[in-house]
């Protein structure tokens, strides 16, 4: 399983239902929003999916999302 990790604007419960249909719509993945972080961290986890089309998800739901090293994410 491979675990991707986001810096996003995804800050309140009514974002993450505003992404909710959006990341659902990726086949096999699982993923969570850590609203306390002040980074805002989507992590996602799946076998077979891009980091563009994570990306290009959570774009399409009108939030801003970039990609963090490991570091970062820590």
């Amino acid at each position: 399983m491979k675990t991707y990790k986001f810096k996003t604007n995804i800050n309140c419960g009514g974002c993450v239902a505003g992404v909710t249909p959006f990341l659902n719509e990726l086949n096999d993945i699982k993923w969570e929003v850590d609203t306390e972080n002040p980074q805002k961290i989507l992590t996602v986890q799946s076998e077979n999916i891009l980091e563009e089309e994570i990306k290009n998800a959570v774009k399409k739901a009108g939030f801003e999302i970039e990609t963090l090293d490991f570091e970062q994410a820590s």
